[in-house]
């Protein structure tokens, strides 16, 4: 029941702080929790089964359509991926005799130079040697840099809205999202490691380097550092290229993003835990009084340890707020259907 009557008080209090109308407020709230009582123990189990039902309904629902969202983010990503190694392809292999270096096969050193010079490695094994060469070269380049902005992007949006999640998703289910990203960052940094040593063992092998020097060609490439000195110089080397530094550099990224999604995860855990273990003292009660009325309630409690957390801000109090009144036609400090239906034909 309290917890019940604070999710009710909550809007309705920080409403009556903004209106400034403490006497009709506290009248309002103490009808609002009559009602709420009778109607609680009329069908408590029916009403608690609904709102538990309701808010499963509503966490399935902002998970499917975040879902669906990184699905489609990732399609887009994908066909522009495609559009823009086909088209480099063959523009590159068109103007091949104007490109000088150590060349094997004219549709694969087209194909790796696109790969090279997308992911920033450039080797410097195969150069633009004309203008018009260099020209497209540095077309190629700066889109290709356009398209990484957009990759990061999405990465970027990623990790909002698995932060966004975790407000969704209830307090005990935090153990599982943090397990679950612990699984794909140790997932990542496997496949890197992985990938670093096939790619060590093949320039090994193939490639005929020395193992310290085959070894310091990936850590160059998948930094996309590049220097140059060493490079892949073989037909079946240039193959293995096209796939191995466009999939380990990826993974590499990948391996960030998880490692900077869990470190955030885990910073946002210790500033919540500190805050829910931590003592209040009277001037905790003094911000948290949001009516002045010398006593704190559950909901301005409440608010006051999200804003602790960093979960909200009074400018997103503030907002919010405003949106409420704009929905209150009859400002009864509730909204009702008919207040929507008022507020919509408006």
């Amino acid at each position: 029941m309290p917890t019940e009557e604070a999710k009710k008080a909550l809007l309705s209090e920080a409403l009556d702080h903004f209106q400034g109308n403490e006497k009709t407020a506290l009248q309002r709230r103490r009808n609002r929790e009559s009602s709420t009582s009778i109607t609680t123990t009329a069908t408590p189990s029916a009403g608690t089964n609904y709102r538990l039902e309701q808010n499963e309904n509503h966490d399935q629902y902002c998970y499917s359509n975040v879902a669906a969202k990184q699905q489609f983010s990732l399609n887009q990503v994908v066909i522009l991926l495609v559009i823009y190694l086909g088209g480099g392809t063959l523009c590159f292999y068109l103007v091949q005799n104007q490109i000088s270096g150590v060349k094997t096969n004219g549709i694969l050193d087209a194909m790796y130079f696109c790969v090279v010079t997308m992911t920033t490695v450039g080797y410097g094994d195969l150069v633009p040697d004309t203008v018009l060469a260099k020209l497209l070269a540095c077309a190629y380049v700066f889109t290709g840099m356009a398209l990484g902005g957009l990759i990061i992007g999405k990465a970027a949006d990623y990790i909002v809205e698995k932060q966004e999640l975790l407000l969704v998703r209830a307090l005990h289910m935090r153990e599982e999202v943090e397990t679950q990203l612990k699984y794909k960052f140790s997932t990542s940094a496997v496949h890197l490691f992985v990938l670093i040593i096939v790619g060590t063992v093949f320039l090994y092998s193939v490639e005929g380097l020395e193992l310290p020097d085959a070894f310091y060609c990936v850590c160059s490439t998948i930094t996309t550092l590049g220097y140059g000195d060493e490079s892949f110089s073989t037909r079946v080397g240039r193959v293995f290229a096209v796939f191995w530094i466009f999939g380990s550099t990826i993974c590499l990224a990948q391996f960030f993003l998880y490692l900077a999604e869990l470190s955030t995860e885990s910073r946002q855990r210790s500033l919540a835990k500190w805050v829910l273990n931590r003592k209040l003292t009277n001037l905790d009660l003094e911000a948290a009084d949001l009516d002045h009325d010398k006593v704190v309630s559950a909901a301005e409690f409440i608010l006051h340890k999200l804003k602790e957390m960093d979960k909200i801000s009074n400018e997103d109090v503030s907002l919010l707020m405003e949106t409420f009144k704009e929905l209150d036609v009859d400002h009864s400090g509730t909204l009702t259907s008919d207040d929507l239906m008022s507020s919509q034909s408006a």
